[in-house]
Parts: C-alpha cells; sequence; structure tokens
C-alpha cells in the first residue's frame, strides 16, 4: 500500500477527522515503550528506524553501517523480523535456500553484506546471532520496539516529505510524534538531494547527518537505453528519477507496492511492453530479490548506496562503542 497524499500535506480536514485516532496510536506506543524491559544481548545494538510509516531508507543506511563495521574488523550481523516472510525464526538467512516469500525481500538483500537473522521474537534474534559470533548487531527498523537494549539509535527520514502532516497513524504518517521519538534518538539522518535537504527542517535535538542515495558504477552504459521499469519501494518515482538523471529514455515507470509479489502476470504483461517497445526491463535491488529465477537473466538491476555529506558525528558514536 502507498502512503495517501494526505500525509504530506498541510493538515485539512480529513487529517483531523481522524486525529483522535492518531492520538490513541501516540498513546498505546508510548504505553508500550514504558512497560519494555530492555534486554542486553551482550554485543552493541545499533537501530536503523524510523518515525514514519514505509519506506525511508532504512535498508542502505543498514547496508552502509554493515560495511562500515567490517571495516572495522568487527562481525556485524542484522536482525530483521523479516516483514512479508513467513519464517517465524529465528533462523539464519541463507540466501541459497531461502526466498523472499519466506524471510522478506530486504533480509535477502543484506545477506549480501554480512550474517543475517529473522526472527518475530527479536530477543531471540539477536541471541542467535552472539551465539553465531556476531560482534555487533545492526536492527533493520525496531525503533518503537523495546525489547532489546539500543547503544544507537538512528533515525532515518526522506528529507522531500519530512514528517508529514506532523499527525500519527492513521490521520499522518507518524508511528509516534516528533518530539517523543526524537527523545530517544542518538542520530538523524535525512535521505534526499540538495533541494530536497534545503527543504527539510531538523529537529534541533540531535546530531543531524544528511545522505543522498548514489547509483553503483558497475560498468553498465545507461546512457539512451530505452528502459521499462518497476519498483516496489517507499517511492518508487525516486528510482526512476535516478535512471532518468544516468540518461536513460524512461518509456515507462510502472509503481508497486511496497514488497509487492511480482506475479507471473505481471512479469509476462511488463516483459510483453518492453518487448514491444524495444526496451529494457530494470529494477531495484531489493525487488530484483523477488524476481523469480527465470526472469533473473531478463531484468537489469539498479544498486544504489549511501552516501554521506558529513560522517563525523556517525564515527563519533562508532569510535565510543568500539575503542581501539
Amino acid at each position: 500500500m502507498q502512503a495517501p497524499d494526505f500525509w504530506f500535506r498541510p493538515p485539512g480536514l480529513r487529517a483531523r477527522l481522524l486525529s483522535p485516532l492518531g492520538a490513541l496510536y501516540a498513546r498505546a506506543t508510548a504505553r508500550r515503550l514504558a512497560a519494555g524491559a530492555p534486554v542486553d544481548p551482550g554485543v552493541p545494538v545499533i537501530c536503523v528506524g524510523n518515525l514514519n510509516a514505509g519506506g525511508t531508507g532504512k535498508t542502505p543506511t543498514a547496508i552502509e553501517l554493515l560495511m562500515r563495521l567490517s571495516a572495522r574488523g568487527l562481525a556485524p550481523h542484522f536482525l530483521s523480523r523479516g516483514y512479508g516472510g513467513s519464517l517465524e525464526g529465528p533462523v539464519q538467512v541463507d540466501p541459497r535456500r531461502h526466498t523472499a516469500a519466506e524471510t522478506g525481500d530486504e533480509p535477502l538483500l543484506l545477506s549480501a553484506f554480512a550474517p543475517g537473522w529473522i526472527a518475530k521474537d527479536r530477543v531471540a534474534g539477536a541471541r542467535a546471532a552472539v551465539a553465531a559470533g556476531a560482534g555487533a548487531i545492526v536492527m533493520d527498523d525496531g525503533f518503537q520496539d523495546p525489547a532489546l537494549k539500543k547503544a544507537l539509535s538512528l533515525v532515518v527520514v526522506d528529507a522531500a516529505r519530512g514528517f508529514g502532516n506532523g499527525f500519527c497513524l492513521p490521520a499522518g504518517p507518524l508511528r509516534e510524534p516528533v518530539a517523543a521519538g526524537m527523545a530517544r534518538a542518538d542520530l538523524l539522518l535525512s535521505i534526499g538531494n540538495d533541494v530536497d535537504q534545503a527543504g527539510f527542517a531538523a529537529p534541533g535535538a540531535v546530531p543531524h547527518l544528511k545522505g543522498t542515495l548514489l547509483p553503483l558504477p558497475t560498468g553498465m552504459d545507461w546512457k539512451d537505453m530505452k528502459v521499462f521499469a518497476f519498483a516496489g519501494i517507499g517511492h518508487p518515482e525516486k528510482f526512476f528519477a535516478t535512471l532518468k538523471g544516468l540518461g536513460v529514455q524512461l518509456l515507462h515507470g510502472e509503481s508497486l507496492s511496497d514488497h509487492q509479489p511480482l506475479t507471473p502476470a505481471l512479469l509476462t504483461r511488463l516483459e510483453r511492453d518492453a518487448a514491444r517497445h524495444g526496451a529494457q526491463l530494470v529494477t531495484t535491488e531489493k525487488d530484483a530479490v523477488r524476481l523469480p529465477q527465470e526472469y533473473r537473466q531478463k531484468v537489469l538491476t539498479l544498486p544504489v548506496r549511501l552516501a554521506l555529506e558529513d560522517d563525523s558525528a556517525l564515527e563519533e558514536h562508532l569510535d565510543r562503542l568500539f575503542p581501539g
């Protein structure tokens, strides 16, 4: 499901009518957090979370953290509840035998960068990771879950959309009020281009990192390539804009719901329409892990990576967590 447009406009009648439900949602979140008794699994837990429902760039941020921790000589593992997957866990993700239908798409993508675990029970998953040799745990999502003690909490936000109309679900995009969430955060990361960053009003409570998602150089010559693109991520239009920035001729961009299954009917239609226009099918890394095997050679993938404008605040936190 795509987020409704009214979430990201100044509050109107619809948002105000729903605001009492939003207030109830906020109170329920606050009660859950207050009642929690966070467990320390024995290694630092770094939480990549958000205040908004939906995609904000958590997965590229988790990839960046896993790579930074690995570069420090640590043994990071990631932990996910496996949204959209059938496995309860704890189970270690194995891309050789697991599918996105079992683990969810994000864990399969992250497994290319570090060992990882699916666990609906995050405490059990963290303990399994530590028993398997994890020196640090990067938790994808879970900022509003008090089960684990967090050594570092990084809140990720889309700079273009910010925190929307400021209301909680269902009146707006927030899982909890901004002030309440930022009071528990250590860092705020806004992701977007220069124009988006200039328009984003960051709360002043915590250090603010700015980042952008840049295409990973793969040697592919994208210029003037005729493309039919599809994306089932939080904001597909950003993926299409990235392709245009590489110089492709974007003949069609198919916006799918976040994590939407890539059914045979959908892929057959896209393949047929692309062939009719002499175009190449292209998708995101996250969508690519959901492709049936017979489409892996037919669809090109455009990977992106997080680039930070100034990483000093992040590195200071990592230095404190992992001295020497």
